[in-house]
C-alpha cells in the first residue's frame, strides 16, 4: 500500500460499489487480495444490507417478532448471494481501480503458493525447524 487508505466517506462509497481515485489503486488490490479478503468482503456486504435491514425493523406496522425474523432472513439471503458472487465482485472492484482482469486471482494464487511453500519448508528434513 503506497498511497494510504481511503477516508471514511471514500470507504463508504467504495463499499456501495463506487470507484476510488487512481491513487488508491494499490489499496484496492490489497483489499481484494489480502489474507482477510473474504471477511472484508462480508463486512462490505453487511454495510450494503444495513439500510434495508434498518427499514425492515422500523417501518412495517407488524409485531417486532415478525420484523426481526424478516430482517434475519434478509441478512442470511443477502450474505448467501454476496458469497456466491464474491470472487466476481472483488475482481470487478480491482478492474474498476485500473488493474487488468485476472489480477486478483493471480495475486491470491501467488499468496497461497507462497504460504504452501513456507509451511512445507518448516518441516523439511535438515532444514530450519526440523526435528531430525
Amino acid at each position: 500500500m503506497h498511497a494510504g487508505r481511503p477516508n471514511p466517506a471514500q470507504w463508504l462509497w467504495y463499499a456501495y460499489g463506487g470507484g476510488l481515485p487512481r491513487s488508491l489503486s494499490d489499496w484496492v488490490l490489497d483489499d481484494t487480495t489480502r489474507h482477510s479478503w473474504v471477511q472484508r468482503h462480508l463486512v462490505r456486504a453487511l454495510v450494503q444490507l444495513a439500510p434495508v435491514i434498518v427499514l425492515c425493523l422500523l417501518v412495517p406496522p407488524v409485531p417486532l417478532e415478525f420484523r426481526v425474523t424478516a430482517a434475519g432472513g434478509g441478512i442470511v439471503i443477502g450474505l448467501m448471494f454476496s458469497l456466491a458472487y464474491m470472487t466476481e465482485t472483488t475482481e470487478h472492484r480491482a478492474v474498476k481501480a485500473g488493474w487488468p482482469p485476472g489480477t486478483t486471482a493471480a495475486r491470491r494464487a501467488e499468496r497461497a503458493e507462497r504460504e504452501r511453500i513456507e509451511k512445507r519448508a518448516r518441516y523439511r528434513s535438515g532444514g530450519a525447524g526440523s526435528y531430525d
